[in-house]
């Protein structure tokens, strides 16, 4: 069975999403499909990236990701780079159908897809516009899952837009990144990952300091109940990111770390590392 997912800024109180899943259901049978999410951020195609990069690995190969998020097509003749057209990636054995909006490069990030296509007969009729979701990339989705070839619908294309992720940043015994996501339970996921981390060799003291210098933490724990209920904790996430997180805590009953600390996303975060010798008194390490 042919799986399809959808992730949107479309909310779920709205017909928005059970519009888009009729669409799907009249033009393919035997599809499954899947909500990654419709609380994205609006118009957030960096968060959108995150949310699939975090769990496209999990379904199996050929699955198709429709990401609804910023799907209106702009069309400038005078400059591609100000356009944004309707196209198809092929990266790592899934499709990823969504406007040319940044997302592409955002989920990328340095890397390179298999195929890229830009979806044909996009201009003949601008009514489409008013629903581009559901009017130009749910079909052409549907028409991957029906089997038929993106070539005899969209143009194969070398340039797409690359947008970027602010990335985490090294100095002098010094990690510097920032806050990327805050999940439901109110935990801040930042962009310092595992391996930048692990850089700095093993055994090297350390110290994570975010928004103020009273609120720190000095080890990463391996999972959340290895602090006591309430606890600040510091661990590497099932993706390898470095998570900021109360034991037991959640937005909606002690506010969770988020709301604790005042973190909020782009906020910055300080890794200190105190290798010997780096430090000129013993007092200075505290």
């Amino acid at each position: 069975m042919q799986i399809i997912t959808l992730t949107s800024d479309m909310g779920l109180t709205d017909h928005y999403v059970a519009s888009l899943k009729g669409t799907i259901f009249s033009r393919t049978s035997a599809v499954q499909i899947v909500d990654i999410s419709h609380d994205v951020q609006p118009f957030d195609v960096s968060q959108e990236a995150y949310y699939l990069n975090n769990c496209f690995r999990d379904f199996p190969l050929g699955t198709i990701h429709v990401c609804c998020v910023d799907s209106e097509p702009i069309i400038n003749f005078g400059s591609s780079q100000d356009s944004a057209v309707p196209a198809i990636m092929l990266f790592e054995g899934h499709y990823f159908v969504s406007n040319d909006n940044g997302f592409f490069g955002l989920l990328l990030n340095n890397a390179k897809p298999e195929q890229f296509w830009k979806i044909d007969d996009v201009l003949s009729n601008p009514s489409l516009y008013r629903f581009p979701t559901k009017n130009i990339l749910i079909p052409a989705a549907c028409k991957i899952a029906n089997g038929e070839d993106v070539s005899t619908f969209a143009s194969e294309a070398e340039e797409f837009k690359r947008a970027f992720n602010i990335t985490a940043v090294i100095g002098d015994n010094l990690i510097k990144g920032n806050v990327i996501h805050i999940d439901h339970y109110g935990n801040v996921i930042t962009n310092v990952t595992r391996e930048l981390f692990d850089r700095f060799g093993e055994n090297i003291p350390f110290t994570i300091y975010f928004r103020r210098k009273e609120y720190y933490i000095d080890e990463i724990s391996p999972t959340y109940n290895a602090v006591v209920p309430g606890e600040k904790v510091a661990i590497f996430n099932s993706n390898g990111f470095l998570e900021i997180a109360l034991n037991r805590g959640a937005k909606t009953t002690n506010g969770g770390a988020s709301t604790l600390f005042g973190l909020t996303i782009n906020d910055i975060v300080r890794i200190e590392f105190s290798p010997r010798g780096s430090k000129e008194t013993l007092d200075s390490l505290f």
